[in-house]
């Protein structure tokens, strides 16, 4: 997985599961920091770019 795959609206499914539950994270806002909204709940939370892929199982382009 590449930085330039994280682009906005993007769908990125992370190893570990939110406290609601949810692994579907949509891309909200991208720079230096990443936003990203849990796509159960609407949580939004920031973090660098190489944390994301760290956590990150796959990106879910098509949807």
């Amino acid at each position: 997985m590449d930085v330039e795959q994280l682009r906005l609206g993007a769908v990125v499914e992370t190893k570990k599961a939110h406290p609601c539950g949810g692994t579907r994270w949509e891309i909200v806002r991208t720079g230096a920091d990443l936003k990203i909204r849990c796509l159960t709940c609407g949580r939004v939370v920031l973090m660098p770019p190489d944390e994301l892929i760290r956590r990150a199982r796959r990106i879910a382009e098509g949807e």
